[in-house]
């Protein structure tokens, strides 16, 4: 059965994509109100969107949460998707204006301050380039751009405007993986030398969208805008001209955290992959790839799997090391740090510093114990002890990293994720595509991370 797109954009589950929908929730309409009434008009930051579909949704939620924030123009090329946003937004009192063509909203709203690019993969650049020319910041989603050549574009734009350019990789401003990036691991060091790392994102079997007839957009109209069909317009991300598939999707945020975790870039990488469940489209479904870096404190290797046939264990990153190792995801049920007992010292200093919370699990002691008692491998290298990162996030999964985009506007704090960090991380995703078609490892070249 396929999936209808009018069925599923319902406000209850646009609210719930987001991780803390419950928090959403607890803000009524009023309540959002009342909070932008306070701000005043001199801090308030005018703001456009472009692509209204389910990530441009999402971001939306997420900025409702920030009361200066005012949308004042939604753009979309489909328009059953610019009514559902520009209605949504009037019931928080943002009144828009409707636009089909994001280059006639840059030159009729003179008034915009930023722009939200959320528009398929391949529009990212003419978008962000066309908006930081017209003197806007931008916000764009990940992957910066499904080509190499999209995504340089974008940096030498920003570079040449001087206009502020976040990319969506939201957890570089995740209170939890700052946490874990700043304090247990660069500065109490609790994994010692990290060896390796893996990773996934497991999603569940899915339909492929459509749409009742009376949704549908006229033929003449989707080639203008480049598309073929509704098929190809609502499962973009499924075509190699306008994604670059499931590792781009999804993968990017994690193989992005590999990179920031480990301080160095990949030096080679090979993949594997293919068309093996869903065979109606172009990219692959499943990829499986290895990473191999140059740290300061020597080789490592990451593995990762993007999966769309099982939601098993749903998506997280895990980081070895000798004296330790932790787990980390958006998902707050992955969130501990494991003390080697064999290689590390008493971590107990950190956890009255509040770095790291224990955990105490009494009926994992019983079985130790038992399983030790009866196996000498298991006595000789002891289970770690469990500690957990006491850091939640009660926001919205990507409302920081608007907020730090929109701080760094408003004050001139500094970009997590601007163009040339975002940029390096394009260029290590994108080549698991070629390696995969390549069916051998290929090398990075050091002057392939520069713009």
């Amino acid at each position: 059965m396929s999936m209808t797109v009018p069925n599923i954009m319902t406000r209850r589950q646009f609210i719930t994509t987001s991780a803390a929908a419950g928090a959403w929730l607890a803000m009524s309409k009023t309540g959002l109100a009342q909070a932008a009434a306070k701000v005043a008009p001199s801090d308030q930051l005018n703001v456009a969107i472009v692509g209204c579909g389910g990530q441009g949704r999402v971001l939306i939620n997420a900025c409702l949460q920030i009361p200066y924030v005012k949308f004042r123009a939604v753009c979309d090329i489909w328009p059953y998707a610019q009514r559902y946003a520009s209605r949504y937004l009037s019931k928080f009192g943002h009144e828009t204006t409707v636009y089909d063509d994001y280059r006639v909203m840059l030159e009729k709203e003179k008034g915009i301050d930023a722009v939200i690019c959320a528009a398929p993969d391949w529009m990212h650049a003419p978008i962000t380039c066309a908006a930081l020319e017209a003197g806007k910041h931008v916000y764009c989603e990940k992957l910066m751009s499904n080509t190499i050549e999209g995504a340089r574009q974008m940096v030498l734009t920003q570079r040449k405007t001087g206009k502020l350019l976040q990319i969506g990789h939201q957890r570089r401003s995740n209170p939890r993986y700052l946490h874990a990036k700043e304090k247990i691991i660069d500065e109490a060091k609790l994994l010692g030398r990290i060896t390796h790392a893996s990773g996934q994102w497991h999603k569940a079997k899915t339909d492929d969208i459509t749409c009742a007839k009376s949704y549908e957009m006229d033929e003449a109209t989707l080639k203008k805008y480049g598309y073929e069909n509704m098929h190809q317009l609502l499962n973009w991300r499924w075509f190699k001209k306008y994604g670059g598939g499931p590792i781009c999707d999804l993968g990017a945020h994690q193989i992005d955290m590999f990179s920031w975790f480990l301080n160095a870039d990949p030096k080679s990488v090979i993949a594997s992959g293919g068309v093996d469940f869903y065979k109606n489209h172009d990219w692959y479904d499943n990829v499986i790839c290895i990473f191999e870096y140059d740290t300061k404190d020597g080789v490592a290797r990451s593995f990762y799997d993007v999966l769309t046939t099982t939601s098993s264990m749903g998506y997280l990153e895990k980081y070895f090391g000798v004296e330790g190792s932790m787990v980390i995801s958006e998902m707050p049920r992955w969130n501990n740090v494991y003390r080697e007992k064999a290689t590390a010292p008493e971590w107990t200093q950190w956890g009255e510093k509040g770095l790291i919370k224990r955990v105490e699990d009494t009926a994992a002691k019983v079985e130790e114990k038992k399983n030790t008692e009866v196996d000498a491998r298991l006595a000789a290298s002891p289970p770690p002890e469990t500690w957990e990162i006491p850091v939640v996030l009660e926001k919205a999964i990507h409302q920081p990293h608007l907020e730090n985009f929109f701080e760094a506007i408003q004050k001139g704090t500094k970009l997590n994720c601007p163009a040339e960090v975002a940029y390096r991380s394009t260029v290590a995703v994108l080549k698991v595509n070629e390696a995969v078609a390549a069916q051998k490892r290929l090398e990075f070249k050091p002057e392939e991370y520069k713009v």
